[in-house]
């Protein structure tokens, strides 16, 4: 998969690089991914060692991660990527997105969302697009369902997460076959610019 720059008129997926560390940095100090995920970005020492992981998975080509600019405040936003790609069933994830605080609620994540899914199933013409979130989290739930990604099942207690929880992860898709309709009515607005 080839790093790539995705943009519209809201939002730009730039492709991470080690600079962009001091973007992510003091984002980084607003967001607790390690509440519900099993990475951590508290200190930058663990940002450096996240962003790392991303460059090693990206280099086994099994990631591609981004750096989130948002063109109305024009500002650095946060992260996200696909990952877990599988050239081969062509299926891939997308996940590992966060935002800062000025940013959260904003609508730049159906932004973001759409500018993936446009590229996973239009550029890549993957079959498939997964989702998995921590069953607890029913703010990235609702925000997933509300793009059109269907409930396929609950992992349960798969992954570690702060204070040695072990949550249940709830897992989500969206077919290439249904791309089509979610673009014409929940991305509709965003297709047009």
């Amino acid at each position: 998969m080839k790093a790539k720059t995705l943009e519209n008129t809201r939002a730009k997926l730039l492709p991470l690089e080690p600079f962009h560390y001091r973007d992510l940095l003091p984002l980084s100090k607003e967001v607790d991914l390690y509440q519900f995920g099993s990475s951590d970005i508290s200190t930058p020492k663990k940002l450096k060692k996240y962003m790392k992981e991303a460059f090693d998975k990206k280099e086994q080509g099994l990631a591609l991660p981004f750096i989130i600019y948002d063109k109305k405040l024009e500002r650095f936003a946060g992260s996200t990527r696909f990952g877990n790609v599988d050239k081969k069933n062509k299926v891939l994830h997308i996940g590992w997105t966060w935002l800062g605080d000025d940013f959260r609620g904003s609508g730049l994540n159906h932004h973001i969302k759409y500018l993936m899914l446009h590229y996973a199933f239009e550029k890549l013409y993957y079959e498939k697009v997964e989702f998995r979130i921590d069953e607890r989290n029913t703010r990235s739930r609702r925000a997933v369902e509300k793009i059109g990604g269907v409930l396929e099942g609950i992992l349960r207690k798969n992954i570690i997460t702060k204070e040695d929880f072990r949550r249940s992860s709830a897992c989500y898709g969206i077919l290439r076959e249904e791309w089509p309709t979610i673009k014409d009515t929940i991305f509709k607005d965003i297709k047009k610019k």
